[in-house]
């Protein structure tokens, strides 16, 4: 099977958030079948939610995966898992170490117990809809639009672009 393209939503808001985004994003590149081709700028934004928390560091990367949807969510689980993910069941924008997001699996639809893509709340997500925009243009996501007019229809949100010049 060939490999599709895959944007990946990366965030964390516990510990040495930036250092544990950059590593996740090198471990991308590290999965069976999958190779890292793009990635954002970092950005720090406010947490979502009324749970009082420090802001997240956000990223998304994109990658080509030979992965079958199911077998790259539980990779993903895996590195999440490696810094100590805790899902928390009852508060849903718990603060975390690192939570990975499949936002777009190809041209794929997928509406399961497991995983839901495109991810059903992307449209909403300032700190998603940016990064892919730096990382692949004005992208049209077929349903959706482009990248530039769903940011333009995203609720607002304090953000701020972070200098890559530690790479």
């Amino acid at each position: 099977m060939p490999a599709e393209e895959v944007f990946i939503a990366l965030g964390s808001n516990i510990g040495d958030s930036v250092t544990i985004v950059e590593a996740a994003i090198r471990a991308l590149d590290n999965i069976t079948q999958c190779r890292l081709r793009g990635r954002s700028s970092l950005y720090r934004s406010a947490a979502l939610g009324d749970i009082p928390q420090d802001d997240y560091i956000n990223a998304v990367a994109r990658i080509d995966s030979g992965l079958e949807p199911l077998a790259l969510l539980l990779e993903l689980q895996a590195i999440e898992h490696a810094y100590y993910r805790n899902r928390d069941t009852e508060r849903r924008w718990a603060p975390r170490t690192l939570d990975l997001d499949i936002i777009l699996f190809g041209d794929r639809k997928i509406d399961d117990s497991h995983l839901v893509v495109p991810h059903p709340e992307f449209t909403q997500r300032r700190f998603v809809l940016e990064p892919m925009f730096e990382i692949d243009g004005d992208r049209f996501i077929a349903g959706y639009g482009s990248l530039s007019y769903l940011i333009d229809q995203a609720p607002a949100l304090a953000m701020e672009k972070l200098d890559r010049s530690h790479d």
